[in-house]
C-alpha cells in the first residue's frame, strides 16, 4: 500500500511537476529569443515570456471544473467508468483551448492565432496518447484480453504476448508526437513551408513546439488526479481484504483498481509524451546557453563553414549548428546518439535489477519473521510491518545512487570528450530511445496487470486457476516495468537535458575532440 502511494502519487507528481516547470521555462526562454530575433520590442518579448505562464495558470483552474464533472452511476462497467473520467479530461481540454485564444489575443502576441493552434495541437496530442493507452491497457478492449487468453498455455506466452502488445502500442504515441511537433511548428510560422528553416522561422517554430508542450500539460490538474486515483482504489481494495469485509466490496474495488491501472498507464504515457516535447524545447535552450558560454570565455566571433564570420551575440541557431558541425555525417554526433540510446537501456537495466535485489531482501525478511515470530499465519501474532517498509525505503535510496550518478556524468563526460556536437547527439539519442522504451514498458506493465484482473473476474478459469497463476507471473514482471523503469526514463531524458544546459559553459571551454 505504501509503495503504490510512493510510486504513483509522489513519484509521478514530482515527474509531471518537473515537466510542467521545464516546459514553461524553456518556452519562456524560446519566446524571448524568437521575438528578439525578429527585431521585436521588449514589450513583445515580455508578452511571449508571459504567455506559457498564463496558459498554465488558467489550465489549473479549468482542470478543477473538469474534476467536478466526473460522475458515474451505480454498477457502471469499465467503459462507462473510463467514459466518466474522459468527460472530465475532455471538458477541461476544450475550456483551456477556448481560454488560450482569449489569453493570446488579450496579450496582443504576434501571430496569436497560429500560436493558439500550436497550444491546441499539444492538447489534442495529449488526448490521443491517453486514448491509445486506454485501448492497449484496459481489459475492456481486445489487446489485454488477448494477453489473458494466452495464459491458457502458461506464463511464458503471457510474457511474450505482453511484450508484443507493449511494442505495438508505441506506434500511435510516436506518430502523434511526431505530428504534434510538425503541426505546432508550422502553426507558429503560419504554414510558411518555403521558409520554414530560416533563422526567424526556426525560432518561432521552436516556440510553437514549446508552447504545445505547455498546452499538453495545461490539463495537469485533472490528469494527475486520475493518475493518483489508481493507488487510492488499489489501497481501498487492500484495506477491504485485510479488514475481512464482504466479498462484494472487494469485487467493486477490483473493478476500480482495474480502472486505476489504466488511468495510471495513461498518466505515464502523458508524462513521457510531455517530456518528449519539453526535451525538444530544452535542446533549443541548450544552444542559447552555448551562446552565453562562448561570450563568458571571451569568444566574440564564430567562423562558419563558408568562411563567413558572425558575431556570437548575433549568431542564430542555424549558425551554431554550422559552427559545431551538428550533422548526421559528423561521427561525434553519431557516437553521442548511440551513447544516448544506450543510456536508456542501461538505466532500465539498473533499475530493474534494483527491484530484484530489493524484492529478494524483502522475501528473506518475511521468511525470517515466519520463522521467528510464531503465530503469524494463524493470525495470533502481529508481523513487523515497519521493518519491511524500511527495507524498501533504504533499498530505493541506495539503489538509485548509481543510475542517478550515471545520468549526471554522461552529459558531462560526453561534452568533455566530444564537445557540443556529442552532447546534442547524446540528448537526441536519449530522447528517441527513452520515449519509445518508456511507452513500451508502461503499456506492457498496465496490460499485464489488467489481464490478471480480467481473469480474476471469472474469465479464462477465474481466480486460483492455472491461468490466474500465469497472469500473476506477468503482473510480477509488469510491476517494475510500469512502476520503476518506465517512469524513471522521463527523469533520465530531462535530467540529461538539464545537466547539459547547466554544464554548457564547461563544454564550450574544454573538449578533447
Amino acid at each position: 500500500n505504501v509503495g503504490d502511494n510512493v510510486g504513483d502519487v509522489a513519484g509521478m507528481g514530482a515527474d509531471l511537476y518537473e515537466s510542467y516547470c521545464g516546459s514553461i521555462l524553456a518556452t519562456a526562454a524560446l519566446g524571448a529569443a524568437a521575438f528578439a530575433a525578429g527585431g521585436g520590442d521588449l514589450g513583445m518579448q515580455t508578452r511571449a515570456v508571459l504567455a506559457p505562464m498564463l496558459i498554465a495558470a488558467v489550465g489549473i483552474l479549468l482542470s478543477i471544473i473538469g474534476i467536478f464533472l466526473v460522475r458515474t452511476k451505480e454498477g457502471a462497467n469499465m467503459k462507462q467508468l473510463l467514459g466518466a473520467l474522459g468527460t472530465g479530461v475532455n471538458t477541461s481540454s476544450v475550456l483551456i483551448a477556448g481560454a488560450t485564444f482569449l489569453i493570446l489575443y488579450l496579450l496582443g502576441l504576434e501571430n496569436w492565432v497560429g500560436i493558439s493552434f500550436s497550444v491546441i495541437t499539444g492538447l489534442v496530442a495529449g488526448i490521443i496518447i491517453g486514448q491509445a493507452t486506454e485501448y492497449y491497457t484496459s481489459h475492456s478492449y481486445e489487446p489485454t484480453r488477448k494477453i489473458a487468453r494466452s495464459s491458457q498455455t502458461g506464463p511464458a506466452t503471457v510474457i511474450i504476448s505482453g511484450i508484443g502488445i507493449g511494442m505495438i502500442s508505441t506506434a500511435i504515441p510516436v506518430i502523434t508526437i511526431g505530428a504534434a511537433i510538425i503541426l505546432s511548428y508550422l502553426c507558429a510560422i503560419n504554414f510558411n513551408v518555403s521558409d520554414m528553416l530560416s533563422a526567424q522561422s526556426m525560432s518561432m517554430g521552436l516556440y510553437g513546439i514549446g508552447i504545445a508542450a505547455v498546452g499538453m500539460l495545461s490539463t495537469l490538474g485533472i490528469t494527475l488526479a486520475t493518475d493518483a486515483y489508481g493507488p487510492i482504489a488499489d489501497n481501498a481494495g487492500g484495506n477491504a481484504e485485510m479488514s475481512g469485509l464482504d466479498p462484494q466490496v472487494r469485487k467493486r474495488t477490483d473493478a476500480l483498481d482495474a480502472l486505476g491501472n489504466t488511468t495510471a498507464a495513461t498518466g505515464k504515457g502523458f508524462a513521457i509524451g510531455s517530456a518528449a516535447l519539453t526535451a525538444l524545447a530544452l535542446l533549443a535552450s541548450y544552444i542559447e546557453e552555448i551562446k552565453i558560454g562562448l561570450q563568458h570565455i571571451g569568444q566574440q566571433v564564430i567562423v562558419l563553414s563558408s568562411g563567413a564570420e558572425v558575431a556570437v551575440k548575433d549568431a542564430t541557431l542555424i549558425d551554431f549548428m554550422d559552427y559545431y558541425q551538428i550533422t548526421l555525417m559528423n561521427p561525434k554526433v553519431l557516437i553521442g546518439i548511440f551513447v544516448g540510446a544506450m543510456m536508456s537501456f542501461l538505466f532500465c537495466g539498473l533499475t530493474m535489477n534494483a527491484v530484484g535485489r530489493a524484492a529478494q531482501s524483502m522475501v528473506e525478511e518475511v521468511r525470517r519473521q515466519f520463522r521467528e515470530i510464531k503465530g503469524i499465519l494463524e493470525g495470533k501474532a502481529t508481523p513487523d510491518y515497519a521493518r519491511c517498509v524500511e527495507i524498501s525505503t533504504r533499498g530505493a535510496q541506495k539503489e538509485m545512487l548509481l543510475p542517478s550518478i550515471l545520468a549526471i556524468l554522461a552529459p558531462i563526460a560526453t561534452g568533455l570528450v566530444f564537445g557540443v556536437a556529442g552532447v546534442m547527439g547524446l540528448l537526441v539519442g536519449g530522447l528517441g530511445a527513452g520515449f519509445v522504451l518508456a511507452i513500451f514498458m508502461a503499456n506492457s506493465g498496465g496490460a499485464w496487470d489488467n489481464a490478471k484482473k480480467f481473469v480474476e473476474e471469472g474469465n479464462c478459469g477465474g481466480k486460483g486457476s492455472e491461468c490466474h497463476k500465469a497472469t500473476v507471473v506477468g503482473d510480477t514482471v509488469g510491476d517494475p516495468f510500469k512502476d520503476t523503469s518506465g517512469p524513471s526514463l522521463n527523469i533520465l531524458v530531462k535530467l540529461m537535458s538539464m545537466v547539459s544546459i547547466v554544464m554548457a559553459g564547461l563544454t564550450v571551454a574544454f573538449s578533447l575532440l
